[in-house]
This record gives C-alpha cells, sequence and structure tokens, in this order.
C-alpha cells in the first residue's frame, strides 16, 4: 500500500480510504468492525467518516450512528496513533443537525467536541467542513448552477472564524489537520489566501467527487491541488457501486445501492449506463475488473492522494482494496480517454 503526504504535512496516509457512510443502515457494527480490521491488515491507515452518517438512507434518528460503531473500534485498538482519523463537520442545510446553520468557529467546536465522543478518541487527525457555506454545484447541481444565486457574505471573516477555531484546537490537541468538501477552485483559494495573510492553519485536502464518470475536477482543481498541495480526497471513486460492474447485465441485486436509490442519487441514467458499458469493455479488452481498473485510475492521477472505498460486504471490500496492486498500461489508459472524449459528462 502506498503512503502519501497530507497537504504540506509530515502526515503520511493509505493511497486507499476506508469509507464509512453505510454503517449504521446497511451494515451492523460487527460488519464495520471486520471492515476495519480487514483493511487496516491489508495497509490501510485512513479511515473516513462524519457527524452526519450513515447515509443510506441519512435519517435523523441514525445520525452519528457510523462515528459511534468507529468509536467502539478505535476504544480496543493499541495503535491508535498509527491511525489517521478523518471526520466532517455537516454544515449548512441540514436541518436536524443544528438546525442546518452555516457553520462558524463555535459550531466547529462544538460538532467535534461530539465526534470526539463517539469515536471515542481524544483527536481527530483530520477534520473536514463537508459543505460550503455559501452552496456549491457538487452532487450534480453543475446543471443549473448560478454563481450569483450563491450566499457569499463576508467570506473572509468567516473563513478567519474557522481557521481560527481550528488553530485553537490545534493547540488543545484536539484535532491535527483541517480540510475542505464539495468546494471549488475559488472558495478553495479563499481558504488559503486567508490562512496565509492571517497566519491561520492551511488546508491540506480536498474531498470532492471524481470518477470515471465525474472529472470536473480534471482542470481548475487538478491545478489547484498540484500546485498548492491540496490533494484530492476522491469520494465515489466507484459512482456510488454504479462502476461496480454489478449492472452492466441490467441485474440490480436486493439490497444494492441501486434496489435503494435506482439512480444513485443522479449517478445512473441513459447515460452514465452508455459510459459505463463502454468502460466495460475497456475493462474486459484489458483482463481488468471493472471496479479495479476504475480505482486504479483514479489512483493513478497526478492530484490525488487517497481514494474513499465503500462497501457493505467483505467481497466488494477485499476486490476493492486489490486495486491498489492494479497498474493500467498506456494502452489501457489510452481506451480510457477515448470513452472519455465521447462520454465527457454522463451524470
Amino acid at each position: 500500500m502506498k503512503l502519501k503526504k497530507l497537504g504540506r504535512t509530515d502526515i503520511e496516509v493509505s493511497e486507499i480510504c476506508l469509507g464509512s457512510m453505510t454503517w449504521g443502515s446497511q451494515n451492523s457494527e460487527a460488519e464495520a468492525h471486520e471492515q476495519l480490521d480487514y483493511a487496516i491488515a491489508e495497509g490501510v491507515n485512513f479511515i473516513d467518516t462524519a457527524e452526519m452518517y450513515p447515509t443510506t438512507p441519512r435519517l435523523a434518528e441514525t445520525t452519528g450512528r457510523t462515528e459511534a460503531f468507529i468509536g467502539s473500534w478505535l476504544k480496543a485498538r493499541p495503535d491508535r496513533d498509527n491511525l489517521i482519523v478523518a471526520t466532517k463537520i455537516t454544515g449548512e442545510g441540514n436541518k436536524d443537525i443544528r438546525d442546518g446553520k452555516r457553520v462558524t468557529g463555535a459550531m466547529i467546536r462544538e460538532a467535534l467536541e461530539g465526534s470526539l465522543r463517539r469515536l471515542q478518541t481524544d483527536h481527530v487527525d483530520l477534520y473536514q467542513l463537508h459543505w460550503p457555506n455559501r452552496g456549491s454545484y457538487h452532487f450534480c447541481k453543475y446543471w443549473t448552477f448560478d454563481p450569483i444565486n450563491l450566499s457569499v457574505g463576508d467570506m473572509e471573516q468567516e473563513v478567519a472564524d474557522m481557521l481560527g477555531e481550528v488553530g485553537l484546537l490545534q493547540q488543545e490537541g484536539k484535532l491535527k489537520t483541517f480540510g475542505l468538501s464539495n468546494e471549488s477552485a475559488w472558495g478553495t483559494m479563499k481558504f488559503l489566501q486567508v490562512a496565509e495573510r492571517h497566519n491561520l492553519p492551511r488546508i491540506v485536502s480536498m474531498q470532492n467527487e471524481y470518477s470515471l464518470i465525474c472529472r470536473i475536477y480534471d482542470t481548475d482543481m487538478a491545478e489547484l491541488s498540484v500546485l498548492e498541495d491540496v490533494g484530492l480526497l476522491a469520494f465515489s471513486p466507484l459512482a456510488a457501486s454504479g462502476l461496480s460492474g454489478k449492472f452492466v447485465n441490467g441485474s440490480i441485486e436486493p439490497g444494492s445501492r441501486r434496489a435503494m436509490q435506482s439512480g444513485l442519487n443522479g449517478r445512473y441514467g441513459p447515460q452514465s449506463e452508455a459510459a459505463i458499458a463502454h468502460y466495460n469493455e475497456v475493462a474486459q479488452k484489458h483482463g481488468l475488473n471493472l471496479a479495479q481498473m476504475a480505482l486504479a485510475f483514479v489512483l493513478q492521477r497526478s492530484f490525488t492522494t487517497s481514494a474513499i472505498i465503500g462497501a457493505t460486504s467483505m467481497r466488494q471490500l477485499k476486490t476493492n482494496i486489490a486495486a491498489k496492486d492494479v497498474v493500467l498500461s498506456e494502452d489501457c489508459l489510452a481506451d480510457i480517454q477515448a470513452v472519455y472524449r465521447d462520454h465527457p459528462q454522463p451524470m
């Protein structure tokens, strides 16, 4: 398992990160612990969660359950200091979590302390802002995105307030680093500028969606990631199971994500189904498993720090982690690029 630096820190994270958003809904506590044990034995040292998880489905009454499952596992681990645990503050919009208010510095402290209690640990290694306060174009909202509708407000003051509290929490030993999620190039640069201008903590990572069928990160965000050392933590690298290969023959397994969400939150429709079929042909041509090819593609991108995988079964988990050993040839990459030219934005 390759290790990569987290931003401009000395913290090294595994190139595959274990995601957890199904733990507490589709997966039991025992199953979550089994996944964690296997992943760590395979060299994964990076675990990602969020205070709002699980999300399949997301319900008010299950909020925080995923962190609690990880906490009961962490409590029994003698190697906590060798693990990189990441979680997120929910942010604006979720009415059943702090009434959906805009994130402030004080709210970061409140939310982090709640996460620490559930995780049964004294610190998190990476704390992330799950959503920008002003709104974003992510989760397929780029089709109707209009920046004039963003609630920007006094963003510099807002960011300074958040990063100032992050700095205090770092001094107290409650968190080590801070990152963003579902952000844009403009928003990320604002955080970097405010940090530099006011000598506040610098963000280390960006958790955005990236996969063979969602490549809006490839230009401005890619440039920012590489030149500013804010690496991508790619979520949904298998397009919420769309690229797992499970659906290429038209079947929908009981209990699968598509059985719960037929469109996979906008990721599965006629356009993406056609693109996935072509990517599957590329995988077959090169003797590869589709899921592993899709993950290997994400891992080989210059701006990727880690790809966040999720699984509801041990079989899926083993397949996904094995992608660490897959290296795509130049011929395979060329075939992938040919499909991309024909299907540049299928979701």
